[in-house]
């Protein structure tokens, strides 16, 4: 698939303004994509939008289908009627620029209860828009609903902390329960009916607007998940529900133990039975609320780094090979040319990049990571090509201001091998980063909101390995100047971001002389 230039803005709908705590698919939403639309944008690239679980992290997710509640627009259900505005005063006062999870999550819950409450009371003609919603997605959202009621009934235990009879699915014990608990389970059903009803509205929004939405896909599912809890036999737990192999990444120059990620792996040879059944799921259901999907950890489709379950450290694995140019000619014939973006950063073998330009799937390069004698240099501009996708720098970095004032501080000598590679020797080190992603032959340009308004490390979205305090950093709208949208669209089209026309002189020259 070939992608027109263009450029677009990473920012996780978390990451909004708003009165509640927490940026949601609401009315900021809605205006971001009009900030995108006057700015000459024409991608939204967001994280992972499941909802999250042990370190508010959006890469571990109790779901790989389900919508994270907290992204519900409590406005959104005020206007529907089921909220009213006594709901939503008295409420503490929230940080404007910083999520606070433990104040927000038991807060937002209850509004969430409270607006199911008034959904059940206003007849079956809404019962019967959300039925057929439950029944066109039972395929998750049964084992889904009934996950997250049982997780709610044990405190928030992990499953395998579960009696043994919920925890390996008895179905004579789950029946029952289930009669028991059927207010709970619905209430899961109308948080998912909510969340897809609202961002539907937000995607065909966005469209309209010539604005495509670039979703994120973790290769590897959290343990503490409903996907693995009721489908245990394709990933890497024993009988007894216990780790026999994680996910991770061997030692390296940053890290001498590795990184024990502890997600499960997958049983590749059972998966194959079915020609890859789950995942065909998992993208078809992806595609129906984004348009583009990267996905992360890419090179774990070629080979995947496998760690003993009960290892300490990521130091004893091993690569193993997996079957990813099987599993993307199943999905061709199923789903067609998908367009997916391939998160190709770290160890990346000759035999990950041929499964990677076969399928055409664009690569990255982060612009942070191409400076200095030590710099990656196939990230330098000067080595791009057009099909890739540049980056200043990404969520697991630090801003791009920050990174070079802490480098020019450090005297590694980056700052000044950076400059003189730029030709350039201002103190705005992050708009000139920028201006030279767009000026890339890449075909795609993505730039971290961070970045736009020349933030710095305070507004640093995650630090991997850390783990709590992560994923709260929000903007508000008095930082965007009132030249912010113009300088951003006539950037884009000088740097024709889209291209004016199909064909440049030069293309047609090169045409006349083939």
């Amino acid at each position: 698939m070939q992608y027109k230039r263009s450029a677009g803005i990473l920012l996780h709908p978390t990451s909004l303004p708003g009165k509640y705590g927490i940026g949601d698919i609401g009315e900021n939403a809605f205006k971001f994509v009009d900030f995108l639309k006057n700015s000459g944008q024409r991608l939204w690239q967001v994280f992972p939008l499941g909802p999250t679980g042990y370190g508010d992290s959006p890469y571990q997710c109790f779901s790989a289908f389900a919508g994270n509640p907290l992204l519900i627009s409590l406005e959104l259900l005020e206007e529907d009627g089921l909220l009213t505005s006594s709901d939503l005063q008295n409420l503490p006062g929230f940080d404007p620029h910083k999520i606070d999870f433990g104040q927000l999550i038991p807060l937002k819950n209850n509004l969430l209860k409270k607006a199911f409450e008034n959904y059940k009371a206003h007849g079956k003609n809404l019962w019967k828009e959300c039925g057929k919603f439950c029944e066109q997605n039972e395929f998750w959202l049964e084992d889904y609903a009934l996950f997250m009621a049982l997780k709610e009934f044990h405190g928030g235990k992990s499953w395998n902390n579960w009696e043994k009879e919920f925890a390996f699915r008895n179905s004579d014990a789950l029946s029952k329960w289930k009669e028991e608990h059927e207010d709970t389970i619905n209430f899961h059903r109308f948080l998912q009916f909510t969340f897809f009803t609202q961002w539907r509205s937000l995607k065909k929004y966005a469209n309209e607007k010539d604005i495509q939405i670039i979703g994120d896909l973790p290769i590897f599912i959290a343990y503490d998940s409903a996907d693995l809890w009721a489908n245990k036999e394709l990933f890497s737990v024993d009988e007894n529900g216990k780790l026999e192999t994680v996910a991770g990444v061997p030692p390296d120059y940053f890290s001498p133990t590795g990184q024990l990620w502890g997600n499960p792996l997958y049983r590749w040879e059972l998966m194959k039975k079915d020609n890859f059944d789950w995942w065909k799921k998992r993208l078809r259901k992806m595609y129906e609320f984004v348009d583009i999907v990267r996905i992360d950890h890419f090179r774990g489709l070629d080979a995947f780094y496998e760690i003993p379950g009960n290892a300490k450290t990521a130091e004893h694995g091993k690569w193993v090979k997996a079957p990813g140019n099987e599993l993307f000619e199943e999905i061709q014939k199923d789903l067609g040319d998908v367009p997916i973006l391939a998160e190709d950063l770290g160890i990346i073998t000759q035999s990950v990049v041929q499964l990677r330009d076969r399928f055409g799937f664009p690569g990255m390069k982060i612009l942070q990571f191409a400076f200095g004698e030590n710099g990656d240099k196939n990230f330098l501009p000067h080595n791009h090509i057009k099909n890739c996708v540049v980056y200043t720098g990404t969520h697991d970095n630090d801003t791009t201001r920050a990174f070079f004032e802490n480098e020019k501080k450090s005297r590694s000598g980056i700052f000044e091998w950076t400059q003189k590679y730029l030709n350039y020797f201002g103190e705005d080190m992050c708009s000139e980063l920028i201006h030279t992603a767009y000026q890339s032959v890449a075909n795609l340009v993505i730039i971290p909101m961070q970045d736009i308004l020349n933030l710095g490390t305070e507004a640093r979205m995650n630090f991997p390995g850390r783990p709590g305090g992560n994923w709260t950093w929000r903007f508000s709208w008095d930082q965007i100047s009132e030249t912010l949208s113009k300088k951003y669209k006539e950037m884009t089209e000088f740097y024709e971001r889209p291209p004016k026309k199909e064909n440049t002189y030069h293309e047609e020259i090169l045409v006349e002389k083939d």
